[in-house]
């Protein structure tokens, strides 16, 4: 399965659970650690952890594991590593306070408004 469709999958998922501002940045030249980061959050702890499992179930659905995940009950900054997509589910506040959006300010952001459901539209 390729990154962009690893991506169409996750942004679906975040989006279904009510993600908030969901971003995908191109990091393939800044750095080794992936091509893609997904970067969303959530209202909540629960809200968050929701986030999170919803993008890992839908992505086994496809028989896609995880490399790596970070992240237990109760955390607010959630990690999963599919080595050349790296999802990032925040807590509101602690994505406020990481600031990846301009930390990576230098890569490229992907167009996902064709994976998000916009209130009142069904899938």
């Amino acid at each position: 399965m390729t990154a962009e469709e690893k991506i169409k999958i996750i942004v679906k998922a975040l989006d279904s659970k009510r993600a908030e501002n969901i971003r995908v940045l191109k990091v393939t030249n800044l750095t080794i650690l992936g091509d893609y980061f997904v970067i969303a959050n959530g209202t909540s702890t629960t809200h968050t952890r929701t986030l999170a499992d919803e993008a890992e179930f839908q992505l086994s659905q496809q028989g896609i594991e995880p490399h790596h995940r970070e992240g237990a009950n109760g955390a607010d900054w959630y990690i999963l590593d599919y080595l050349d997509v790296i999802v990032h589910v925040f807590y509101q506040e602690t994505r406020e306070f990481y600031r990846l959006e301009q930390l990576w300010a230098d890569a490229e952001e992907v167009d996902i408004s064709q994976f998000i459901v916009n209130e009142g539209e069904e899938n």
